[in-house]
């Protein structure tokens, strides 16, 4: 067995993309997988004895340039427009040379914890790390990049529309996202999304944060109306949206080749009916977020049954304690027992790839990237395993 072909056995592989292989073994051929088996192992592979052999991990959605933050920005249960506001303090003295650390921080720690592709809002410019700068063993997380573009006045929206521009025109793995309704106006957010369909480029926006948001479009009041009011930035013609707002966003954001729509705390069953008809959209659920702002359950196990695709995300360090998408995936197997293990296990591999578009992460099988997660277990069945899913730490690779 040479270091570029090499074969493992597993008490228990997790392709995702299929079902779970009790007795089984992969094979790679140096950065892909060339061969999935059960039974009896090739006489060249190392067996790694009593664990469950998982694919990279899949982060959809983090803000890295927050991950210089000890701890999430403000108290548990804050209001949103309250938090919104405290992170535009914080954020205001940042130098360009501490956001690059914060951002390269972050990466290190999402590749620690077994995380083989993240979904990143980049504020632009923004400084990231190359691959050459991680160990010659190592391989850094694939990013994609959407470069947050955001204004509610004209001067402003083209300024950061120009830089959107010139970000996927720059980056192949580029990709775009208005920031969200209360920040950016609709003309910016069709313009991001003409940007999206002529450049096949995924986008992604926060959606449906908070109740407070839907406040401010349907009637234009509300703390996230007064909030705008006091950074300076109101304007009395953009709000409200009129009518059914959150049916003509996602409308707005079915155009594009890949739409994810961020968080989604606050979509109703009607808003969850239309994303289920449109399958280039995506939701991303960041559970330990959705948790520190004390909202009410998730609907997640209703978008589950409608069948949208669910992908997990860490959000970022300002709303989180660390970047461990492994946690979330606890979190929910610990917290949220109306939802099935192997889908939560979906929404923190296979899902968030695909969301992407990025269709050889996050699964075990032939042709996907070689990228190996391994979890403790002895366990004989398969409810056996996901138990200790919820209690065992991951180990990144093998």
């Amino acid at each position: 067995m040479t270091k570029q072909t090499r074969a493992f056995a597993a008490r228990w592989i997790f392709p995702v993309s299929s079902p779970p292989i009790h007795g089984g073994w992969v094979r790679m051929d140096r950065q892909q997988i060339v061969e999935v088996g059960q039974g009896a192992a090739p006489t060249d592979a190392e067996d790694l004895g009593d664990v469950a052999l998982l694919p990279g991990l899949v982060n959809a959605h983090t803000h890295l340039e927050f991950s210089d933050c000890d701890a999430p920005i403000g108290e548990p249960g804050i209001a949103l427009y309250r938090w919104v506001g405290q992170v535009i303090t914080a954020r205001q003295s940042a130098t360009g040379q501490a956001k690059a650390a914060a951002i390269a921080k972050g990466l290190q720690e999402s590749f620690d914890a077994g995380v083989s592709l993240v979904g990143e809002i980049a504020t632009l410019p923004s400084e990231y790390p190359s691959q050459s700068d991680f160990p010659p063993q190592n391989q850094s997380p694939e990013l994609i990049t959407f470069a947050e573009t955001i204004g509610l006045s004209q001067q402003r929206g083209d300024e950061r529309f120009a830089h959107t521009e010139q970000h996927v025109q720059t980056q192949p793995d580029g990709g775009i996202s208005p920031h969200a309704p209360y920040s950016t106006s609709r003309p910016l957010i069709e313009r991001c999304v003409q940007l999206a369909c002529q450049t096949n480029r995924p986008l992604a926006m926060h959606v449906a944060e908070s109740p407070a948001e839907r406040q401010l479009l349907c009637d234009g009041s509300g703390p996230f109306a007064e909030t705008l009011k006091q950074l300076g930035v109101w304007d009395a013609s953009l709000f409200p949206w009129g009518g059914q707002p959150f049916e003509w966003l996602i409308d707005q954001l079915a155009k594009a080749p890949y739409g994810l729509l961020v968080h989604g705390n606050d979509l109703q069953v009607s808003d969850i009916e239309k994303i289920a008809n449109h399958p280039s959209l995506s939701v991303v659920y960041c559970p330990r977020t959705h948790h520190f702002f004390g909202y009410p359950p998730h609907p997640v196990h209703a978008m589950l049954e409608r069948g949208v695709r669910v992908a997990l995300g860490t959000d970022s360090r300002a709303s989180n304690p660390d970047l461990n998408l492994w946690r979330e995936i606890q979190f929910l197997l610990n917290q949220r027992p109306d939802i099935d293990p192997e889908e939560v296990l979906g929404m923190g591999t296979i899902w968030g790839a695909d969301a992407m578009g990025r269709f050889r992460h996050g699964r075990l099988q032939r042709g996907s990237f070689a990228r190996f997660n391994l979890v403790s277990t002895s366990a004989k069945t398969l409810q056996g395993v996901y138990r200790d899913f919820a209690e065992q730490p991951l180990k990144r690779g093998v």
